[in-house]
């Protein structure tokens, strides 16, 4: 009698698990394409990381929006409508790389940010629910290490096509004779990158068709249970629930430090002088740090420590991995930059459930306006860039101020921030 229900849990997990594997493998491409371009489209470090900030703004306008559409479409159409719209988005960059144009690159972006703020509304709420609340962390770090494992292969695979001899062929670029030659070294370089997003246009395009197709079932959010199983306080809205609000401030400045520790990396290793062939890994390094955390919360959450002391204990490795990158130089530097992968990966696994908790009816404009936070991966980098160049300050200082005030948030909220509002 039990066989069934298991089989159909069990399928559902594969299918969400498949989902988050091409979220990691798209979203962790960024650390490649920030070099990339800005080689190609012959930027400075400001303008080249605006690819975070177009990807993850799209989390900010479209997180609302996708709410209303899985209102219309239901979780599992809403899923296959979110693939298409990341194909779309990768297809942008065929023109965008024909014409070497930075604004269309970042309008491909911002189309596949769309997709996939559609797909994590509908994801995310049902890795939560789908089981026990008290085990959501577990879980969603199961659906982690998919996306880890996807971002550490996909920077390798991207780098590989786009990024070889990369060192060489700024050196080619630099002592060109003329324009044209160094034009048509810049256009042969562009070119590269389409093949690898026609094929990924393709793959998701199958994705969104089997996904179509699959029995994956609907669940309600809609009614008045909450999460964990408990009647859910009676609010008028979900403005009424101050530990969702709290948890949606630590959400965006947990992908902030996030993104600064994945995406960010290779240019703090350019800025101490380090070469490009070596830098293109550094994203790799961060990912499989995130790995090794979520193999960790996966066996320790919640048999050990709880999701909030999980949190907790994140925010505070935060702090010292941080304070161990302003403090040191090169390679030792670039690690405690990476281990902050191993401090990062706790985090999501906690926010989320503990932000959700006892919403409701309000699980789904909850669950939006979380993803909303995802825009913490667009505003961060810009901040490091500006206090960089407009303020003058030091590559390891600029990391420091922006990376810190976040770390002590997230331990608040780890500490108090997840029950205000919430009754006893």
């Amino acid at each position: 009698m039990e066989s069934k229900p298991q089989n159909n849990y069990v399928r559902q997990m594969v299918i969400i698990c498949a989902l988050f594997f091409v979220f990691g493998f798209v979203t962790w491409l960024n650390g490649t394409l920030i070099p990339f371009l800005q080689i190609a489209c012959d930027l400075h470090e400001k303008q080249a990381l605006f690819v975070t900030f177009a990807f993850y703004m799209a989390y900010f306008f479209l997180a609302i929006p996708s709410s209303a559409i899985l209102k219309k479409t239901g979780f599992k159409n809403g899923m296959a409508l979110g693939l298409f719209v990341m194909a779309l988005g990768s297809l942008i960059f065929i023109p965008a790389a024909q014409q070497r144009a930075f604004g269309l690159f970042l309008t491909g972006l911002f189309v596949q940010g769309a997709g996939l703020a559609l797909l994590q509304t509908a994801s995310n709420p049902y890795a939560a629910i789908i089981g026990p609340n008290e085990s959501a962390a577990q879980r969603i770090s199961i659906m982690g290490i998919c996306n880890k494992i996807a971002g550490a292969i996909s920077p390798l695979v991207l780098s590989a096509i786009v990024l070889n001899n990369a060192t060489a062929i700024e050196e080619k670029i630099k002592v060109a004779a003329g324009e044209a030659q160094r034009t048509a070294l810049l256009d042969e370089l562009a070119s590269k990158v389409i093949m690898p997003y026609i094929v990924m246009a393709v793959i998701l395009i199958i994705l969104a068709f089997l996904i179509k197709q699959s029995s994956l079932p609907e669940i309600d959010t809609d009614g008045a249970e909450a999460a964990d199983g408990t009647e859910a306080a009676p609010k008028s809205s979900v403005f009424g629930h101050p530990h969702l609000l709290l948890g949606v401030i630590c959400l965006f400045l947990y992908v902030g430090v996030e993104v600064m520790a994945g995406d960010v990396i290779g240019n703090y290793g350019r800025a101490m002088g380090m070469s490009l062939d070596t830098t293109k890994y550094f994203t790799t390094f961060t990912l499989v740090s995130m790995l090794v955390g979520y193999v960790i919360g996966i066996f320790t959450i919640p048999r050990f420590i709880s999701q909030q002391t999980s949190l907790r204990v994140a925010a505070i490795l935060g702090m010292l991995f941080t304070a161990g990158a302003f403090l040191t130089e090169g390679y030792t530097a670039v690690t405690f930059i990476a281990l902050l992968g191993l401090a990062n990966a706790p985090m999501w696994p906690a926010i989320f459930p503990l932000a959700i908790n006892k919403l409701g009816k309000f699980t789904k404009i909850g669950s939006a306006m979380l993803v909303m936070g995802i825009a913490g991966g667009a505003i961060m980098p810009q901040i490091y860039a500006e206090l960089k160049s407009t303020f003058g300050m030091a590559n390891n200082t600029a990391f420091l101020v922006t990376m810190l005030p976040c770390y002590l948030y997230i331990l608040y909220y780890s500490i108090a921030g997840y029950k205000v509002g919430l009754k006893k």
